[in-house]
């Protein structure tokens, strides 16, 4: 497996989420999930103002493969989308770590304590 970054939470459906400084919980995919995709050529991103549930399927990223909803690993607002993904989804597949996909502002930071770490993360992904 590639390079994960160690400071970062993830989600068993292979989301990743990041505490930032100003709040917000920025969310991306892993880069064990684009590569089960393939090239990916088409995301949809929330609409900024959404309500989300941990849990919940908020976005869906589509490849020449499949399909896949992305979920949102914290409650809260969508306060951002990564539009430049809209025009270039093929990003994800480059640096999936680098380019998110949409930050959310978390009506409880502490759901973040429910998610996988690095460690956690890896081992659940190697026996597939």
């Amino acid at each position: 497996m590639s390079n994960i970054p160690n400071d970062l939470k993830y989600a068993s459906t292979h989301e990743w989420a990041q505490l930032e400084q100003d709040g917000l919980v920025r969310v991306g995919i892993s880069d064990f999930a684009q590569a089960q995709l393939g090239d990916v050529v088409f995301i949809e991103l929330p609409a900024v103002g959404r309500v989300v549930k941990a849990g919940e399927s908020c976005a869906v990223v589509e490849s020449v493969k499949a399909a896949s909803d992305i979920y949102s690993p914290v409650s809260g607002v969508i306060e951002e989308a990564n539009d430049a993904l809209s025009d270039s989804p093929e990003r994800v597949n480059q640096d999936s770590y680098t380019h998110w996909l949409f930050r959310v502002k978390a009506s409880d930071v502490s759901e973040l304590d429910k998610l996988l770490t690095t460690d956690q993360y890896i081992t659940s992904t190697e026996s597939k």
